[in-house]
Parts: C-alpha cells; sequence; structure tokens
C-alpha cells in the first residue's frame, strides 16, 4: 500500500482514530528532544494525555483561550 492510499484512508477515520494514529506514528521518530524532562514532567504530560485520549478533559480552540486570556486583562 502506497503513503497516499494510507493517508487517504486515515483521513476519513474518525478524531479519536487519527489522533492514535497521529500518536503512534510520532513515537515511531523516535527523536531524541533537544532537552531532557524530569520524570515528574515526563509522568505529568503522560497523565494529561490519558486525560485527553479518555474524554475526562475537554479540550479548547486555541484562539478562544488567547481571546479569553486577552479579555481578562482588558
Amino acid at each position: 500500500m502506497k503513503a497516499t492510499q494510507v493517508l487517504d484512508a486515515a483521513l476519513h477515520l474518525s478524531h479519536p482514530a487519527r489522533a492514535f494514529i497521529a500518536e503512534r506514528l510520532l513515537e515511531s521518530l523516535d527523536a531524541e528532544p533537544d532537552f531532557q524532562l524530569s520524570a515528574k514532567w515526563q509522568k505529568e504530560i503522560i497523565q494529561r494525555c490519558q486525560e485527553i485520549d479518555c474524554g475526562k478533559v475537554e479540550l479548547l480552540p486555541g484562539e478562544q483561550v488567547f481571546e479569553q486570556a486577552f479579555n481578562e486583562l482588558m
């Protein structure tokens, strides 16, 4: 199967399925970060990702977050 076929098929999946695939693809790159995270931060990141994946938290569009922050400053 060609990469374009895989991409086309993936784009027809649900949002959670696409997010899962994207996450796994990024993990597969095995890129070393330019900095080291402490074990505490790694644990925090994993916990937050799990909360997103299971729907425990609601994600907000960046535009909405910045608008709210700007309005609070005014």
